[in-house]
């Protein structure tokens, strides 16, 4: 059985970052659980990373031009920034917030997008939903550059309440009506971008917000109840005091951090998995007025996060597997070529970054695996965990090899799911791992070809792990 504090810090470090090796596991478990949790919820203003090294060695990400770049530029983000929460808050958003480079042709303008989720995504709610009405490539990719006073287009103020912060209902009622669809669109109409330089000679440069004041519509309206003259701020004041806004984002956070919730159309009749969890969510919500530190707060040091039943019970997403699977095994913890072949890899997985499918994003929980990306995601994993050469796996090498001597076939394969997970095997899969370790003989590794050896099959067994259904979750 594994130490149930390593068990907890690793259980954290999955969930609010990507994971971590074992010797930082260690580390953080030395610091204390409520010590790190201050830590993950208070990042440095300084990037994270060290950026006068990465754009030396990788020059083109000066100038995002292609949406490659940019996902390029993510992933390593993803893998060494220190101030891991911030990072996978920018996923966070990016998942519910969807706006898609395939229709904004601007990867600068998409890839911007991106460092606001990191700005802004451990932040005030409403601040959030302000800069996303402002935000270039969102008002390009939900249409309100199209929309104007004397014609208005509903697709931002639509998706505004259904997807982003309201959603269509709860407790078996509507959160809203089209009558407020309307008027929340209205309310938008006028903010707009910036006419843009040319594409030729120049190339293409972000796009810019601009509000038109002669494109406004300034007549009176009325929205969830409240009549004025409003405009988007005024809509953004209205929507973050609804109940059902804490609602919503209370079970994002949990659906993302601690268990799989049912898709966002089904909550108007779909009870929460856990309702005095979400209970507790909504009012930090509230209490803080709207700031998600506050509810993450709440939630890394709730009895529901910390228990054994949510752990290993969600479905990794491809960004868990690529970047949880790069940083224990220790690569690409510096600028170095090859980066953008792992870069692709969550794509190959189905997760697009940057490329939502639609607004709303992409279908978590199970529905990330499916025949064609479980070979993706097992060959990815198994061929990192089966390179003897790279650090991380160096490391778990040599933690084998002090279990002692000769350790017997359950010894070996205890200790490497313990310094993979820990995690566990159905018995049955146990039994065929064993047996196989068994054929192959004893593991002895005193001398240097026995230590090659050993090394070798250390390897292959971290790879048959890769392969188990128990290693897709986290």
């Amino acid at each position: 059985m594994p130490d149930q504090e390593i068990a907890l810090m690793a259980h954290l470090l999955r969930r609010a970052g990507y994971g971590a090796s074992r010797d930082e596991i260690e580390a953080r478990v030395t610091q204390g659980y409520d010590s790190v949790v201050a830590e993950l919820l208070n990042p440095g203003e300084d990037p994270g990373i060290d950026e006068d090294l990465m754009y030396r060695a990788y020059p083109s990400y000066f100038d995002k031009a292609a949406i490659e770049t940019g996902q390029t530029e993510w992933v390593y983000r993803m893998i060494n920034n220190k101030y891991q929460l911030k990072e996978k808050m920018s996923l966070f958003w990016h998942t519910i917030l969807c706006a898609g480079d395939n229709k904004v042709d601007n990867a600068r303008t998409t890839a911007i997008q991106i460092d606001k989720f990191r700005d802004y995504g451990m932040g005030n709610f409403k601040e959030m939903l302000l800069m996303l009405s402002t935000d270039p490539a969102m008002l390009y990719y939900l249409d309100n550059i199209e929309s104007h006073k004397t014609a208005v287009n509903e697709n931002y103020g639509r998706e505004l309440l259904e997807l982003f912060s309201i959603g269509v209902g709860m407790d078996q009622e509507f959160n809203y009506t089209e009558d407020d669809v309307k008027a929340c669109a209205r309310a938008f109409t006028g903010w707009n971008l910036a006419p843009t330089i040319p594409v030729f000679p120049y190339g293409r440069t972000p796009f810019e917000f601009r509000f038109d004041p002669a494109d406004h519509d300034y007549g009176e309206k009325t929205f969830l109840g409240e009549t004025g003259n409003w405009d988007g701020g005024d809509i953004v004041d209205i929507i973050c005091k609804q109940p059902a806004t804490a609602r919503f984002v209370a079970r994002k956070l949990y659906d993302f951090f601690v268990a799989d919730e049912p898709p966002v159309p089904s909550w108007r009749l779909a009870e929460p998995r856990d309702m005095d969890a979400i209970k507790q969510l909504e009012k930090a919500y509230f209490d803080s007025g709207y700031e998600i530190t506050a509810m993450l707060t709440v939630l890394f040091n709730a009895a529901f996060f910390k228990d054994e039943a949510v752990r290993f019970a969600k479905v990794k997403s491809p960004a868990d597997v690529v970047i949880g699977t790069m940083r224990m095994v220790g690569d690409h913890l510096e600028p170095k070529p090859g980066l953008f072949f792992v870069a692709m890899e969550p794509k190959y997985m189905g997760l697009d970054l940057m490329n939502p499918p639609t607004v709303e994003g992409w279908h978590m929980g199970r529905e990330w695996i499916n025949s064609g990306s479980l070979i993706d995601r097992i060959n990815f994993a198994s061929s990192m965990l089966g390179n003897t050469e790279l650090p991380g796996v160096k490391n778990i090498i040599d933690r084998l090899m002090a279990i002692g001597d000769v350790p017997s076939s359950e010894q070996f394969l205890n200790g490497c799911l313990d310094l993979v997970g820990p995690m566990d095997l159905a018995q049955e899969t146990r039994s065929q791992l064993t047996d196989h370790l068994d054929a192959g003989g004893a593991l002895k590794h005193s001398n240097a070809a026995e230590q090659g050896e050993f090394s070798r099959r250390a390897g292959e067994t971290l790879q048959m792990i890769a392969t188990t259904s128990e290693f897709q979750f986290g």
